[in-house]
């Protein structure tokens, strides 16, 4: 691997021999300062973290060092059929092991980390990457969602010892036929994603002012629900945007039990011709099959003609019964609603 991934203060690159043992070290106290910190470590997962020449003999063991060239990070990308592998099959490439300085949490370096791990798999020519991490790891979750993988519930982890909290286990497609990446929206693009939304809202209808106000204020969705952007992979230009409730809850009072309710579905006017929007769409059908749901349910304004064509093209259906009226201009106006019941819905596997 040639190819370094520079910020202002970090660069991660692979492994040098002497910075061994530091890795080995990061990795221990990583791990100890989660939240499975406090549990009884095996000495066979000691040996794991500590034997960072065994893991490069499987794969590549990257670092993200300081302009000290200190160790703050590491991440290790695995083969399948190594030693070290639980999940990797045939044309798949396997994270294990990312870990950061507890003291640089939330400093951007987890994400450089999977990043130069997927070009490292680009370059070894792997199909997928995958891992896993566990179930009460939500920062790590969050992290992996960011970057563009999905929660692969089919995938088991076989060799893993507690079968009373089994992992979470993460997929990235790296055949990128579409171009584009559909992942959680960081924070520093919160600004963006709320113009992008007013743009492709006002783009073809006009609407309240208090409306636009609050599809520009993406902030409190994103804390309290996610956000999630269409990003094409060449440029890193944001190309649509929909919100989803996190799992377990329901964005808005549409949403019933068993239900995924989402909101503000928006590409870009330039993007439009792209498929952005349908690629949202499954997104957040996919979505609901992997928690559970029986049905994905949204409101649409009703001129909003080109979006209606886009859900009955995947299988929605009008349920006027659930139609929701609201005042617009001191008017009634009557938002259609629209369901997916996913045992008769499109099959996106």
């Amino acid at each position: 691997m040639s190819t370094t991934v520079p910020t202002p203060a970090h660069t991660v690159r692979p492994v040098r021999p002497h910075e061994f043992e530091a890795v080995g070290d990061l990795t221990r106290r990583a791990f100890a300062a989660g939240p499975y910190g406090h549990l009884p470590v095996s000495p066979e997962r000691r040996m794991l973290e500590r034997d960072t020449g065994s893991r490069l003999r499987s794969g590549t063991v990257l670092v993200a060092v300081d302009a000290d060239e200190r160790v703050v990070g590491s991440a290790t990308l695995l083969r399948p059929g190594t030693p070290e592998a639980r999940l990797a099959a045939e044309g798949e490439a396997e994270i294990r092991l990312l870990a950061v300085d507890p003291t640089l949490q939330r400093s951007g370096i987890g994400e450089q980390l999977v990043e130069a791990s997927l070009a490292e798999a680009r370059r070894w020519g792997s199909r997928f990457v995958v891992l896993d991490t566990g179930a009460l790891n939500v920062k790590a979750q969050r992290l992996y969602l960011r970057a563009g993988f999905r929660r692969a519930t089919d995938r088991a982890v076989s060799a893993y010892p507690n079968t009373h909290d089994l992992p979470h286990v993460y997929v990235y497609d790296l055949d990128d036929r579409e171009g584009v990446r559909i992942r959680l929206a960081r924070e520093s693009e919160y600004e963006a994603i709320g113009e992008l939304a007013v743009t492709a809202n006002t783009h073809d209808y006009r609407l309240p002012q208090g409306y636009l106000d609050e599809i520009r204020d993406v902030a409190p969705r994103a804390r309290e629900h996610e956000v999630w952007v269409a990003e094409d992979l060449a440029t890193g230009v944001l190309l649509g945007t929909v919100a989803t409730p996190r799992a377990g809850g329901l964005i808005s009072e549409l949403g019933r039990e068993g239900e995924l309710d989402f909101r503000l579905l928006a590409v870009a006017p330039d993007a439009r011709g792209r498929g952005v929007g349908e690629l949202l769409t499954r997104h957040v059908i996919a979505l609901a099959r992997s928690r559970g749901a029986e049905r994905v349910v949204m409101n649409s304004g009703p001129v909003m003609l080109a979006a209606h064509r886009l859900y009955a093209r995947l299988g929605f259906c009008r349920l006027p019964d659930r139609d929701i009226v609201i005042t617009e201009d001191g008017a009634p106006l009557t938002l259609f609603t629209f369901g997916l019941d996913l045992d008769l819905g499109l099959d996106l596997d």
